[in-house]
């Protein structure tokens, strides 16, 4: 049986090259993102995979993940400090705090709940 990993800020820069490459070593991928920043364009290859799976959240919102999961990458958030950038969390404060606050308790939830091994990653 796969191992089953959730990527949150799935179709962000950094979480679409974990993606790939949590697939590419043969991982049961979940991807997950609200896509207030990230791409589909960045993950848009991987749809037609078996061993990949897109779920469009937002962490901050309470997360259900049926299944079994052995681990969590929490990399969900605005990232760029770009005062200039419409996606920067300069521009988007609440859903920054949220993504980082309220998205690790619901993520953290997730890994208690299934036993997986946690991974919080941020740019902001």
């Amino acid at each position: 049986m796969k191992k089953r990993v959730l990527i949150t800020g799935a179709a962000g820069f950094l979480g679409s090259h974990l993606c790939d490459r949590f697939i590419k070593e043969g991982y049961h991928v979940i991807g997950m993102d609200n896509l207030i920043t990230g791409d589909l364009k960045n993950i848009e290859h991987l749809f037609h995979l078996e061993q990949f799976e897109f779920f469009h959240h937002d962490v901050s919102k309470f997360i259900h993940i049926p299944g079994e999961l052995h681990y969590i990458l929490h990399f969900a958030s605005p990232a760029s400090p770009n005062p200039n950038s419409p996606f920067g969390y300069v521009n988007l404060p609440i859903q920054t705090m949220k993504a980082g606050a309220l998205g690790t308790h619901n993520t953290l939830g997730v890994a208690r709940a299934h036993k997986a091994r946690f991974l919080l990653a941020s740019t902001s």
